[in-house]
């Protein structure tokens, strides 16, 4: 089902939580393609490496599609030829639920602490250029290696644990995100890099159709922490945040954004 909010076309079912969770894929099925494709060096939240599939124009690089000339917002992804041949299998994943694709890309991810995970924490800029009166951007997130003691980690407010919902990610979770709205990361236990194919989509008919051919749901129980743990998390995230304040004030930059907020990363858009 859909409805119009701020003058976007957007999913009912990410309503009141912001995301859905997909049937388990087989992924064993499949082979490995993402050890045969490029990787370049773009960093996001936390240690990674990027294999683009889809670009602004089909060039091996994974920039904003706002930074192009000329810029758009992320839709109409190119397809990348090197990449593509190699991997048909996961552009059919990327492809199969008909809705307009923007970025798309593979993220290698090497392993974290939640805390590092809690100080990653971002919000996506899907949604720049983008007009009124078209679907609302979000992302798809299909976890290709076996990681089920990693998890995506979701909060509305970043600061807030109360918020915070952990998705297990062992291989063949298949959850949509819309991250412009929710604070996310990744924590990556474990001693070998993870790797999942992200997508952009625009909301609209045919991705609610395939949500719903895939029994998508908007509610799943956390990965369960204690709140000891979680309180060393957040320790870590703050002392981090302290640290990376400093650095930038001893720059003589201003260590926060124009409403306040701590600047934790360089670049916050793209995970």
């Amino acid at each position: 089902m859909l409805y119009t909010e701020g003058g976007y076309t957007k999913i009912e079912l990410f309503r009141k939580n912001g995301y859905v969770v997909l049937d388990m894929y087989d992924q064993a099925a499949d082979p490995q393609e993402w050890t045969e494709i490029e990787f370049v060096d773009w960093k996001s939240s936390g240690e990674t490496r990027f294999a683009p599939l889809a670009s602004a124009y089909g060039d091996m690089e994974c920039d904003g599609f706002w930074n192009h000339t000329p810029p758009k917002t992320d839709k109409d992804g190119v397809w990348v030829p090197a990449n593509t041949q190699k991997a048909p299998n996961l552009v059919r994943r990327a492809e199969e639920p008909g809705a307009n694709i923007g970025r798309c890309r593979v993220i290698e991810l090497l392993p974290n602490q939640y805390g590092e995970t809690l100080y990653n924490f971002h919000r996506d800029d899907n949604n720049r250029l983008n007009p009124e009166g078209t679907g609302w951007i979000v992302r798809g997130f299909f976890n290709l290696t076996d990681n089920p003691d990693s998890v995506m980690v979701l909060r509305g407010d970043k600061d807030d644990p109360s918020t915070e919902t952990r998705i297990p990610l062992p291989a063949g979770a298949q959850l949509i995100v819309d991250t412009q709205r929710l604070y996310h990361a990744v924590w990556h236990q474990g001693d070998v890099p993870r790797y999942c194919l992200i997508t952009s989509w625009e909301s609209g008919p045919e991705l609610d159709a395939y949500i719903e051919k895939y029994n998508g749901v908007g509610e799943v129980a956390s990965y369960p922490m204690t709140e000891a743990q979680i309180a060393e998390g957040e320790a870590l995230a703050a002392s981090k945040r302290a640290a990376r304040a400093a650095a930038l004030a001893a720059r003589g930059e201003d260590p926060t954004f124009g409403d306040g907020t701590l600047r934790a990363m360089e670049q916050l858009s793209e995970a």
